[in-house]
């Protein structure tokens, strides 16, 4: 399940100008799996290649079919649709695997944004790739990289953490297993636990640069930015409608104490040579090499 849901309304289609000769046509879709992207929001968020699966398709593997079939309907398209939410999701890896031993086109979409990212999708297409079908990716929009994309925080390095658990104690287990990451952290979130999350996280990572995304691409889309404290008491992230996304930045490095120092070189030295063992402890401190070195023949009494 991804972050955000396309509105329960259609907005009125225009015709589509015609496209520049340069774009390449549409190609033949050949039989196989075909983890299709869907928007997030703004139904005019879809690839022309993800229309051209959908409307290839022998079956459709949705996880809400009413969803799914809101969304064909806005570009008029038809297909057989099957349902592969938690509870079907084995049910339906069995009839895809069939289908696509028979040679059929077929298409897993999530209710919003891209397939496999917190959703039951996952089953068929671990199914389909141990039986050795084809099974092809048809990007496109998602919450998570929309987020990224908005937040003004570091996105060279991140670690997607997905839905943390409701509870409190839980949630802070979890959160202390992210603490020394040294990447953009990203989180799903519901708007009723949104508040509580951000508190446990100001307690759990510290005061640092965060935020929380919402409604992305839809009418009231929004984006609430500040440190994880402020955005925890911050009237805007009470409770809000709608699924969410939390970006948090990354944490400082620590400088290492005098004492850290010479117990890594210490046990460093029990299995290599001073140079080696400075090497060693200089990139897993981000220390200079020299000194460190220095100190290694100190310890070995030299």
């Amino acid at each position: 399940m991804s972050a955000g849901r396309p509105s329960g309304t259609v907005p009125p289609m225009s015709e589509p100008a015609s496209l520049p000769a340069v774009v390449p046509p549409a190609r033949p879709v050949s039989p196989g799996l075909y983890l299709v992207a869907t928007p997030i929001g703004n139904l005019r968020d879809i690839t022309l290649r993800a229309l051209d699966v959908l409307a290839a398709a022998d079956l459709v593997l949705a996880e809400d079919t009413r969803v799914t079939a809101k969304l064909l309907s806005a570009y008029g398209l038809k297909a057989k649709l099957e349902r592969c939410d938690d509870h079907a999701s084995a049910r339906a890896a069995e009839i895809a695997v069939e289908r696509l031993r028979e040679g059929a086109v077929v298409a897993l979409v999530s209710d919003a944004g891209t397939p496999m990212v917190s959703d039951p999708g996952f089953v068929v297409a671990r199914a389909a790739i141990a039986e050795g079908l084809p099974v092809h990716p048809i990007p496109g929009a998602s919450s998570l990289l929309a987020a990224l994309c908005i937040a003004g925080l570091p996105a060279d390095r991140v670690t997607f953490a997905g839905f943390l658990p409701p509870k409190s104690g839980a949630r802070r287990t979890a959160l202390e297993e992210l603490r020394t990451a040294r990447q953009t952290l990203v989180f799903f979130e519901s708007g009723p636990r949104l508040a509580d999350s951000l508190a446990d996280m100001a307690e759990v990572l510290g005061p640092r640069p965060a935020a929380v995304a919402r409604e992305l691409t839809k009418l009231y889309e929004e984006c609430v930015r500040g440190s994880l404290s402020e955005l925890a008491v911050d009237p805007r992230c009470q409770s809000p409608k709608g699924e969410i996304v939390i970006v948090v930045a990354p944490g400082e490095v620590e400088a290492a104490s005098e004492g850290d120092v010479d117990a890594a070189l210490t046990e460093a030295l029990t299995r290599l040579p001073p140079g080696e063992a400075a090497a060693e402890v200089s990139k897993a401190l981000n220390l200079p090499r020299k000194p460190l070195y220095k100190r290694a023949l100190e310890l070995q009494g030299r």
